[in-house]
């Protein structure tokens, strides 16, 4: 299935020389409808928030801020409950070094980054994507059935092993198409 992941910095010339008859889908926060609902800022509303039962979220992001800790800032669970596609991130500007994600709102250890990643943003992710956007996703399966789709991302990383970089959300989408999820941990 071919499914490519790009960045949207680069210029449409660009890509459209890289990727020739591609169907080129913004899946951002500055997309369209109905493919900004791919990313993890959209506010859909009553996201499980991962590691911690009967609490939920509007969005996947406002999970990943809600639950990050740093050296001068603990949790923020008013992130859990913003519905637009702002205010959400906390920054290691204001707040200093980030320690690493509490293991559920009320859970009293910290997970480092991957392990993080493995236990918050991909349930909560996948989450979305079987619960909120799965109409969605059968339709950019179908796209890629009849010609080359390419999904524009700020960060292109799909390896959930590499810290060095952001998760792109576009390479996860892909991945759940392929039926190649990474592999969370409970």
């Amino acid at each position: 299935m071919p499914i490519h992941i790009a960045s949207r910095r680069r210029s449409a010339a660009t890509l459209v020389t890289e990727f020739p008859g591609a169907r080129i889908i913004d899946v951002t926060s500055k997309a369209d409808e109905p493919w900004v609902r791919l990313s993890p800022f959209y506010p859909h509303g009553g996201i499980p928030v991962p590691l911690t039962a009967g609490v939920t979220a509007q969005s996947v992001e406002g999970i990943w801020q809600a639950l990050k800790v740093f050296e001068s800032a603990g949790t923020d669970p008013a992130k859990l409950d913003v519905t637009g596609m702002t205010g959400l991130k906390r920054t290691v500007r204001r707040y200093g070094p980030v320690l690493g994600h509490r293991d559920g709102l009320y859970g009293e250890g910290l997970l480092p980054y991957e392990t993080a990643r493995r236990r918050i943003y991909l349930p909560a992710y996948r989450w979305v994507l079987e619960h909120r956007t799965a109409g969605l996703v059968e339709d950019l399966r179908g796209l890629a059935g009849e010609q080359d789709v390419v999904l524009l991302d700020y960060t292109t990383n799909g390896d959930v092993a590499d810290l060095a970089t952001p998760l792109s959300h576009a390479a996860l989408v892909r991945l759940h198409i392929l039926g190649r999820w990474p592999e969370e941990m409970s």
